[in-house]
């Protein structure tokens, strides 16, 4: 199937995406929201009887002497090694909470509703299966594109089934694919005390923003307990910071996107919905406040919306709301601001020969585009006006290397 195909060449671009952080003109937050906690990072595993091979991991703080707020996590779609988001889990654990990685099967042979039901049968058992360390009573659904969307379904399953998060919960969704398992009457009966935060990056050209404007406009969540960001990609003297599909699933983080405009919102999103902290709430549900959207000095800020607007035609879309393959195709919002040109769509982007030694030939690039590429550790190396055309990368020095094209990016081997 297509379908299944092209989600599998995402998962593969966003894999071969990974890098230490390499930001040459950020360091890591110090302090503060974002800033790595001080808990020892420990993990434990049990089988997943729905993806033999693939165990089911949980990350918490060392230390622990007793039951943490836990995160349940829902991967993107085929990114089902916990490698892919290795740094993401070791931060949740850092900052004294547990989280829950459910791998789920990407075979032509297993439903979406399966896949759906594989995340919440592993986070169901992982809750029975230890229960001195994981406090069900204090819960976040955390997912990104397909998981970004499977969140709110199994976050509202376990919500109205088990009661989790009587104490505090919330969903976090970022990028999210098409909504399964939730009819408008399931998304109309969430309990009113859920926290929401949805974000999206401006230059994703795989998942339609309408997608996410739908369940944010139509969840019954009180204005103040509710928001919607917009990452915005920039460029910098010696790096680009790319706001696009992959941003957020990366094995360490790569640059300051995701420091500043992912993991600072998550940690203040969870300080708020476990102690109630007002900065918390001011930092992840702050609608536009300066601690909401202020990124490092020379970053374009964050855009928060209480009315999302549509902002590029569903042409834009690998992934388009209104594609019959989308279950709540009729809600999908269909004005598109009239001052936003429209985008230029990208293939998903592929090199040959890699390793490559003299030219290396970049598919599914729109020529014209620019392309950008950086070393190992995020030095601006080679820049091109026109990224269909082969690059010369013969005088690079042998090693890994990243480029960048049309809100994209992959790794290649210079040999």
């Amino acid at each position: 199937m297509r379908l299944l195909y092209v989600l599998l060449l995402l998962v593969s671009i966003a894999c071969h995406a990974q890098a230490p952080y390499a930001d040459p003109n950020y360091a890591k937050p110090t302090s503060g929201y974002g800033a790595d906690g001080p808990h020892p990072v420990a993990s434990v595993s049990f089988p997943n009887v729905n993806f033999l091979g693939r165990d089911v991991e949980v990350y918490y703080p060392g230390d622990a002497t007793g039951p943490v707020p836990t995160i349940f996590y829902s991967h993107a779609y085929g990114g089902n090694l916990s490698v892919n988001i290795r740094g993401m889990l070791e931060f949740v654990a850092k900052k004294g909470y547990a989280i829950v990685f459910v791998p789920y099967q990407t075979s032509n042979l297993v439903s979406v509703p399966d896949r759906y039901a594989n995340l919440l049968q592993g986070f169901r058992r992982a809750a029975r299966r230890y229960p001195t360390l994981l406090d069900t009573t204090r819960v976040g659904f955390l997912g990104h594109s397909f998981g970004g969307a499977a969140s709110f379904a199994n976050g509202r399953r376990c919500f109205l089934d088990n009661n989790w998060g009587r104490n505090g919960r919330f969903i976090y969704s970022l990028a999210p694919w098409y909504f399964y398992n939730l009819t408008p009457a399931e998304l109309a009966s969430f309990p009113a005390d859920v926290k929401v935060l949805v974000e999206i990056f401006n230059d994703d050209v795989t998942n339609d923003h309408r997608m996410a404007i739908d369940a944010f406009r139509n969840i019954p969540i009180a204005a103040a307990e509710k928001d919607f960001l917009l990452v915005r990609s920039d460029t910098l003297p010696n790096h680009v910071y790319t706001a696009d599909h992959v941003l957020p699933n990366n094995a360490a983080a790569f640059d300051a996107l995701d420091y500043y405009a992912y993991y600072r919102l998550l940690d203040a999103l969870c300080d708020y919905t476990f102690t109630g902290s007002p900065a918390g709430k001011n930092v992840a549900l702050g609608h536009g406040s300066a601690a909401q959207v202020t990124m490092p000095k020379g970053l374009k800020p964050l855009i928060s919306w209480a009315n999302p607007p549509v902002r590029f035609p569903e042409s834009t879309y690998e992934f388009a709301c209104g594609n019959a393959l989308n279950p709540r195709q009729t809600f999908c919002p269909s004005a598109v601001l009239a001052t936003q040109p429209p985008q230029l769509k990208s293939a998903f982007l592929q090199a040959y020969p890699n390793p490559a030694s003299t030219t290396l030939t970049v598919v599914g690039a729109v020529a014209g585009q620019p392309v950008h590429v950086f070393d190992s550790v995020g030095r601006l190396a080679l820049t091109a006006t026109d990224a269909s055309q082969p690059l010369p990368v013969g005088t690079l020095p042998a090693g890994l290397y990243y480029l960048t094209a049309g809100g994209q990016r992959l790794r290649f081997q210079r040999q």
